[in-house]
């Protein structure tokens, strides 16, 4: 081959390259203009939903009942009452917050669930579409009481009420699986697609190209469980005390907690920022 025949491969290898990456910009600008917007109550920020609520909801209480069965349950009563009776309240609180955000029709997808899973390594909870949450036992020494789980727990439950599982798996199908449905996706890709899920739900360590939108979600979620948390009774100010002491975890932190969380400073600085909104929900504080 011929130097302007190199030269010509080249660009033609540049050109394929282009055309390609053209291509993807215009199907995501095309599947993102096609498909619904959520909206998070309070910031009033549009989200990607490529994936309807209901097959989220069927597909979080699938996913939950599997994690479940390889989990091992806390057997501590005392334990497991403090985690359901401080997720009953913010499960109340959540349902009131709904309904004054114009969506309380979201309400019956709701089927309430709170578990505590025996794991002393993991101080992490989660909280899956239709209100299914998992608290690991490695979280209680940290929160120390109700209030302290009561901003974990109003925190999670804020990711599922602002569809930020459903934003980020909206994203990763886009990126992974070039946008398909969810249901094709299950059926043509079963084991990427339910990690992805699991993954958008904060279950497995979520690190890479999801960071910076899961930063934006965890601020938003911040703000929404403060709120979460006050309207249930807790009282908002000790959010700032909760991370003040996992910041003293320092580099032992866990990978979720390092992989999707602000730093503690910022995050505190956040909360403190928000405050004064949360207590106006605060009955204990009048």
């Amino acid at each position: 081959m011929s130097g302007v025949e190199r030269l010509m491969e080249r660009r033609n290898g540049r050109g394929r390259a282009w055309a390609r990456l053209t291509a993807f910009i215009v199907t995501l600008l095309f599947l993102t203009g096609l498909a619904g917007c959520a909206t998070v109550p309070m910031t009033g920020r549009s989200g990607l939903s490529l994936v309807s609520d209901g097959e989220m909801v069927s597909l979080g209480a699938q996913q939950y009942g599997e994690v479940l069965k390889k989990a091992k349950l806390s057997t501590n009563a005392a334990e497991v009452k403090m985690v359901r009776t401080v997720g009953a309240r913010i499960a109340k609180a959540s349902e009131e917050f709904l309904r004054d955000s114009g969506r309380g029709a979201d309400i019956a997808a709701y089927r309430w669930e709170f578990n505590l899973i025996e794991d002393d390594k993991t101080v992490n909870a989660w909280c899956m579409p239709g209100g299914k949450v998992a608290v690991y036992t490695g979280l209680l020494p940290v929160a120390k009481d109700e209030t302290g789980l009561a901003v974990v727990m109003g925190h999670e439950v804020a990711h599922a009420i602002a569809r930020h599982g459903n934003e980020r798996m909206s994203q990763s199908l886009l990126a992974q699986l070039g946008g398909i449905g969810l249901s094709l996706a299950l059926s043509q890709k079963p084991q990427a697609t339910q990690e992805i899920f699991m993954a958008a739900y904060g279950v497995t360590a979520n690190v890479g190209f999801m960071l910076p939108y899961s930063r934006l979600h965890e601020s938003e979620a911040d703000r929404i469980g403060l709120s979460l948390m006050a309207r249930a009774g807790y009282d908002p100010r000790e959010a700032v005390a909760l991370w003040e002491r996992m910041n003293k975890l320092g580099g032992g932190r866990p990978a979720e907690l390092l992989s999707t969380h602000p730093a503690p400073d910022s995050r505190i600085a956040n909360i403190r920022a928000y405050l004064p909104e949360a207590l106006g929900y605060y009955k204990g504080g009048k």
